[in-house]
């Protein structure tokens, strides 16, 4: 019976939260055993929704209270016209945390969801505990021969202006307004998932719809056109060979072997950069470990955070017997 309602009715009460004059959406789970346990904040990948993590809100809320957050532009977050980067996310992502939790939290997220995370520990590490990232897509850990960099380097300068044309050229309303009629068309999300996807069968009608149903959302195609046409570096640098050094906290990374958008030999490459860092590689599964895999990815996330984390209730007794 419960597998029968639709997503949105199995992980509880979506609400809306005001950011900036925005509508954005976000949900909350209470922790079902603790009010003291260490808050999670759920971070999506690109295209995805606070119904990516539809397999893993209800377990996760068992140990922890946990929010999702719709980021501006994606799933039931307003479309707003704004230039959209890691900078607006990180923002977005810090005030919610300032205007409803307001304690340390781990922060857990999937693709681009994980770089907003690894942004967020650098720029306001008050706030995080500990990080779990799934399929991190940042290629600034890739081990160059020196020619190749250097190659790189001569061909900038000619290569930059051909791109820019082409890029005006894909981002002008006609072409893209109708490259955007054509990518959110049922066909071509499937086509996505299959590349995102090593299980065929997790690729449900109801995955579907949640991947596609944001696109018909009014502002939809002027939302994507400014996050293609945005800046596409930070002002920060804030990618993971610079930031992963940094960062003390615990870090979890979890790695699908078959993911065929972001290839797996970059996973082992970003344990060259922290010690705090764990890697856990999943044999069968692609971009999206926490929706093909969830029964394995949650269980590893509650026991890694158990293994380092003292609850509240228990912190108080175990300074008391330190100090006896």
């Amino acid at each position: 019976m419960t597998q029968c309602l639709p997503w949105y009715r199995r992980v509880g009460r979506q609400r809306d939260w005001v950011w900036r004059g925005w509508q954005t959406r976000y949900l909350y789970v209470p922790c079902s055993t603790s009010d003291r346990s260490t808050p999670l904040i759920l971070l999506h990948g690109f295209g995805a929704s606070i119904g990516h993590w539809r397999h893993n809100l209800a377990e996760l809320g068992q140990a922890h209270p946990v929010y999702a957050l719709d980021l501006l532009g994606f799933g039931a977050s307003e479309k707003a016209s704004v230039s959209y980067g890691l900078e607006l996310w990180v923002e977005q992502v810090y005030d919610f945390w300032q205007t409803f939790i307001g304690q340390p939290v781990v922060l857990i997220g999937n693709s681009i969801g994980s770089l907003v995370c690894l942004a967020i520990a650098s720029a306001h590490p008050e706030m995080v505990k500990g990080m779990v990232m799934l399929n991190l897509p940042d290629s600034s850990v890739l081990e160059n021969p020196q020619w190749v960099q250097t190659t790189l380097n001569l061909l900038k300068p000619l290569t930059k202006p051909t791109l820019g044309i082409a890029k005006w050229l894909f981002t002008t309303p006609l072409v893209f307004n109708l490259v955007f009629w054509m990518i959110r068309s049922p066909s071509f999300i499937r086509l996505w998932a299959k590349q995102a996807y090593a299980t065929p069968t997790a690729i449900t009608d109801e995955l579907l719809e949640i991947l596609s149903e944001p696109a018909y959302d009014r502002g939809a195609a002027r939302t994507l056109r400014k996050m293609v046409k945005g800046k596409t570096q930070s002002s920060v640098n804030y990618s993971a060979k610079a930031v992963l050094p940094t960062l003390e906290i615990p870090m979890l990374l979890f790695w699908g072997l078959k993911d065929m958008m972001v290839p797996p030999k970059l996973a082992r490459l970003f344990l060259k950069y922290n010690a705090n860092l764990k890697l856990i590689e999943i044999e069968n599964a692609g971009h999206c470990p926490h929706d093909e895999c969830p029964e394995l990815v949650n269980r590893e996330i509650l026991n890694w955070i158990a293994s380092w984390d003292i609850p509240a209730n228990n912190r108080v007794a175990v300074d008391n017997r330190q100090n006896s």
